[in-house]
């Protein structure tokens, strides 16, 4: 859930106990601090009830009390935060790299991890097993903190479907592979939730709560990394398609003449704007030196070069900014966002990317181009991964409480 209406609204009777707990949470995640008073003039549920409600969530140590508040008339009343001490959600990121980050009930980071990892060169069966060795790391780690933890969330960059089956990982070479299924299985069946989903759409995710335009109703996020998806908020809500496989951004054909993509295809973005092929034509020298499986040291030297001047750094630099600004035209003629955030190994190499980008995005848009923006995240690495671990948040959030 990217947004909430304009205020939680209280359940019927057969449902009032876990629906009004969670919408207590929920109010609390937005507003706090605050007090029961607060709660219940939003929520237009009855004060003795919400005292009832929180009476119930400081039990499961989901709320706690730090003290009164200042600059009232009257009695002071008691204030009211998130208490994520006894807590962590977990989110893993699968691309070049495997990236794990924790964080507790109030969104607080307490983990973060980024390992190498081969999957690029691996089978389905043994990527699956080196990211479900981290995911127990992870676990391990909290539960020695004495956390209970509350759900794993894994994002992939390819087609995810509803039930955390990956439909198509082309980068990976994934087809039809029950990636859900198979990590439950080697996480020994565990009684939190896991899930999988699309890296972008949880990137977005991460984008639209913690990043620099954080609020933001209209939002689209590219991914850079093994190859580009795009995450996207509209009207607040995240778009998720009739069988959550949108944002293929990468797959959209933007030079019919251009090289054959992973999918198979001509002349798609991701074959002509991707890290993978930005590095093919910045650095023609390293051409012969194998399949690269991890990008960062690649981007580095890009980089290194473009600050030295070296003109075929530049000209590559340039060729994938006009690309990028190419593919982000057709989302904004189509989609209108307000601004649209490049992540991943973008972010390093944005100061030369984003002039050709912006420029090639508004000699493409059909209408008040200079109003839309193409920013590098803020974010880092860890996007994907701590969307992931929100979503978990907002699995709580919606009534799925620990126990007291």
């Amino acid at each position: 859930m990217i947004t909430m209406p304009r205020g939680p609204q209280p359940a019927g009777f057969p449902e009032v106990g876990a629906t009004n707990l969670s919408v207590v949470l929920r109010y609390m995640r937005a507003h706090m601090p605050c007090s029961r008073s607060d709660i219940a003039v939003a929520t237009g549920l009855n004060k003795s009830t919400v005292s009832s409600l929180v009476a119930d969530l400081i039990e499961r140590r989901l709320l706690r009390e730090i003290g009164f508040t200042e600059h009232r008339i009257g009695r002071p009343p008691t204030m009211l935060v998130l208490d994520g001490s006894p807590y962590a959600a977990i989110g893993l990121e699968v691309n070049d790299n495997l990236t794990a980050v924790a964080v507790d009930l109030a969104g607080e980071q307490i983990l973060s991890w980024r390992r190498s990892f081969r999957g690029l060169e691996s089978t389905p069966s043994q990527a699956a097993t080196a990211i479900a060795a981290l995911g127990r790391r992870a676990v391990n780690r909290l539960v020695k903190q004495g956390r209970h933890v509350l759900g794993l969330t894994i994002g992939v960059p390819g087609l995810v479907d509803p039930t955390g089956a990956v439909r198509l990982a082309a980068n990976l070479g994934w087809r039809d592979i029950d990636l859900r299924d198979r990590l439950t299985r080697a996480l020994g069946a565990p009684d939190y939730p896991v899930i999988v989903d699309n890296d972008a759409n949880l990137a977005v995710i991460a984008e639209s709560r913690y990043g620099e335009f954080a609020g933001t109703q209209n939002l689209v996020y590219l991914t850079g990394e093994v190859g580009i998806g795009a995450g996207i908020i509209s009207g607040g809500r995240l778009i998720r398609g009739a069988n959550g496989f949108p944002g293929e951004v990468g797959h959209l054909q933007v030079d019919p003449d251009g090289p054959v993509c992973g999918c198979g295809r001509s002349g798609c973005l991701e074959s002509v704007a991707s890290i993978s092929a930005l590095v093919a034509k910045a650095l023609p020298d390293s051409a012969n030196d194998g399949a690269v499986t991890d990008l960062a040291p690649e981007v580095a030297e890009v980089a290194r070069r473009a600050r030295a001047q070296d003109p075929t750094a530049l000209k590559a630099l340039t060729e994938t900014g006009r690309a990028l600004g190419h593919g982000v035209s057709i989302l904004a003629n189509l989609l209108d966002p307000e601004v649209v955030v490049l992540g991943g190994y973008f972010v390093p190499l944005a100061r030369w990317l984003l002039p050709a980008a912006e420029a090639e995005l508004h000699s493409r848009s059909v209408s008040a181009a200079d109003a839309r923006r193409i920013v590098a995240s803020t974010l880092g690495h860890g996007a994907a991964a701590t969307g992931a671990a929100a979503t978990v948040l907002d699995h709580v959030d919606a009534g799925n409480l620990p126990n007291a």
